[in-house]
């Protein structure tokens, strides 16, 4: 169990409650506390408080002085675009709308510093007050005199002030050339995955046990740590998938404890919603539409994951069906499937001895890089230049096993490939380009003498290949 903080001159129930709203951030909120110090002592000049985002700098900061009831003033740095604006707000926030009023039309820092001022003398404080300002590392395009004044900000307005710099850089890149007052500097780790269980395990649901939630939680972490830590999207994520990680239990198909057969069904959604982390392009709404939409249109991509369509480039889907074309095709039937003028050839006249078996029963042939490329720049749908890039995504073809290379490393002249891919699985990924590789292919040319699609699919060989628009 978590301990309790402890500080003289603050009420137990109150740092209870603090207690109770910092999960996982004990330490910085002691720390945070012990600068602080008691309410009517005087703090420490300027505090630079620095993580990643989503680390809890800005709800640590919140919910200690909301809860503690001590006078701050937060401002954002990305609303207040102009010196005006921040100084408006800052006495806005800790003296009332008649202090503010009292600034000219384009203060200085001098006219903030005489206004706060007047101000003491009608108020004074009887305990700390703070600034804070978040997305503080916007500060360093303002003024150049702006960051060193709030960095001092306590002897210049002669008041028990303290500001306090919330950023996601360090203090290494804040410091001026000229020089300034150096802040404590407070650092807010990441949270780690054990800790991410525990915030995220806390909203669970209420139609369902709290160990349920939290092998859901953990499901999720499982997914989606090794990409994102940020507690708020992980936090939007669990909220928009845990419906259809639950659909199996409302359904009555499995029990609470079948978490095997859980992940199976949420698995695929999971790796949907990874493509969209940090994005937001779609709201939640809309997100769970486009799932059950894709869900109706599964029988055109069935037996494939949603993964190997959505991660292969535009560019590499044209590599792998002109592998494809070039590894079951006889290198001599090009000229009749990709130039325009190449006469009247009946594929009667193909036919060899050795070629009266299907080629797609003898198994992929090896082709050159050089056959692959002519026939990639036939089938492209636009004019694609050489360059770096289409060879790369060659090599990252390999790198996924969906081409393999026979030639040995050290041939670099004129290196040989193999498609490792199977009819149907080149057949999704056409589709997908609206290509129709069929009618390019050698073993469906004629039906009269090569054997059909119909004949392939009551040999068992293949799935059907179901007709499609050409390009």
């Amino acid at each position: 169990m978590t301990s309790v903080l402890q500080h003289p001159g603050y009420d137990e129930e109150k740092l209870r409650r603090v207690t109770e709203q910092t999960p996982c951030r004990e330490a910085q909120t002691g720390l945070l506390l012990s600068l602080m110090g008691q309410p009517q002592q005087y703090s420490y000049p300027s505090i630079f408080v620095y993580g990643h985002r989503a680390s809890g700098k800005s709800h640590v900061m919140q919910v200690l002085l909301k809860e503690l009831e001590l006078p701050h003033a937060t401002i954002s740095c990305v609303e207040c675009v102009s010196n005006a604006l921040l100084f408006e707000k800052m006495l806005l926030s800790l003296f009332g709308c008649e202090a503010a009023s009292l600034l000219p039309r384009t203060p200085s820092l001098s006219d903030f510093v005489r206004v706060y001022r007047h101000q003491c003398v009608d108020s004074p404080a009887t305990q700390t007050r703070y600034i804070v300002m978040e997305k503080a590392e916007l500060l360093r395009d303002a003024d150049v005199n702006l960051l060193p004044a709030l960095l001092r900000l306590q002897e210049l307005v002669d008041d028990n002030l303290t500001v306090i710099l919330l950023s996601e850089i360090t203090w290494d890149k804040f410091r001026p050339n000229t020089g300034c007052y150096e802040p404590l500097v407070l650092h807010f780790p990441d949270y780690s995955k054990g800790d991410l269980q525990q915030i995220l395990s806390r909203d669970s649901h209420p139609s369902y046990s709290a160990d349920f939630y939290s092998s859901y939680i953990n499901i999720l972490l499982g997914v989606f740590y090794s990409v994102c830590r940020d507690l708020r999207e992980l936090h939007h994520l669990a909220a928009l998938n845990f419906s259809k990680f639950c659909e199996p239990l409302a359904e009555g198909k499995v029990k609470e404890s079948d978490t095997h057969k859980l992940w199976r069904n949420i698995e695929p959604h999971l790796k949907k919603a990874m493509q969209t982390v940090y994005l937001r392009e779609v709201s939640s709404l809309q997100w769970e539409q486009m799932q059950q939409m894709e869900e109706k249109e599964a029988g055109a991509l069935k037996g494939l994951s949603a993964h190997t369509h959505v991660e292969l480039p535009y560019y590499s889907k044209f590599l792998l069906i002109a592998a494809y074309l070039a590894s079951y095709n006889p290198a001599r039937t090009d000229k009749r499937f990709f130039l325009k003028h190449h006469g009247k050839i009946k594929k009667t006249n193909f036919l060899k001895k050795n070629e009266k078996t299907s080629n797609h029963l003898l198994g992929p042939k090896p082709f050159p890089l050089d056959r692959l490329l002519a026939v990639f720049y036939s089938v492209v749908d636009s004019r694609v230049a050489p360059s770096a890039s289409i060879f790369s995504q060659i090599s990252s073809l390999v790198t996924l096993q969906l081409l393999t290379q026979v030639s040995h490393d050290d041939q670099l002249d004129a290196p040989k490939y193999k498609c490792a891919v199977s009819l149907d699985f080149i057949s999704a990924i056409s589709r997908t380009v609206n290509f129709d590789i069929v009618k390019y292919l050698y073993d469906f040319l004629d039906p009269d003498t090569a054997a059909s699609q119909e004949e392939w699919v009551n040999r068992g060989y293949v799935s059907r290949v179901r007709d499609h628009p050409s390009r």
